[in-house]
């Protein structure tokens, strides 16, 4: 028990600094460079499945807001926060919870491909994905009313949508795509352990 309580604190304490490092990381494609710190918080629950999934990205949004450059661009502290694009990081959290009670406990029967196991995982990962964007919407849409930022013919809502959200949709659907089968990859051999697979024990003292 002991061991298995070291595993999962590595394992989280491991997931935590790849994404902290992926602030360093951009893929300069087009106009807007593809970020990865937002897939790898979803990447990295989806992996570690349940109550653990959000772990990760919350050590990382601590580890930035007491001052360690781990936001995007090595950037940190309350002031990240407040700006303009601050919302996305709450974001990053929620995103990462509801994927992984999504995807459930990894286990090691997942090893042979199933497609309800394949469904699972994408909509764990896509609803991850598509939830990070809605306290980043809002809180930006609110700054841009309060900075006066929105051209009259436009509203709160078309603005921060055409600035914040339109222009990434394409990598974050490349993001999606790469991130299911790497999930899909690791959580089987992570779940060997982390988690006890009774069933796939049960079967083994039968054969």
């Amino acid at each position: 028990m002991k061991n298995k309580s070291i595993l999962i604190i590595s394992f989280i304490a491991m997931f935590a600094a790849i994404i902290c490092i992926g602030c360093f990381l951009r893929i300069p494609l087009g106009p807007v460079p593809i970020v990865l710190q937002n897939a790898l918080c979803i990447l990295t629950s989806a992996i570690l499945g349940s109550f653990l999934g959000g772990i990760p990205a919350a050590l990382f949004l601590l580890a930035g807001l007491i001052g360690l450059p781990v936001y995007a661009g090595g950037t940190s502290g309350i002031a990240v926060w407040a700006g303009p694009t601050g919302g996305f990081l709450p974001g990053y959290l929620l995103g990462a919870v509801v994927t992984g009670f999504i995807a459930g406990c990894p286990s090691v029967s997942d090893k042979k491909f199933s497609w309800k196991n394949f469904i699972r995982i994408t909509i764990a990962i896509f609803a991850g994905m598509v939830i990070l964007y809605v306290p980043g919407i809002i809180h930006f849409a609110r700054w841009a009313e309060k900075a006066g930022r929105i051209p009259a013919d436009k509203t709160a809502f078309a603005y921060t949508m055409a600035a914040c959200v339109i222009p990434y949709i394409p990598g974050d659907l490349l993001k999606i795509v790469v991130a299911i089968p790497v999930a899909l990859k690791i959580r089987p051999i992570l779940a060997q352990y982390l988690y006890n697979d009774k069933k796939v024990i049960r079967q083994k003292r039968f054969k």
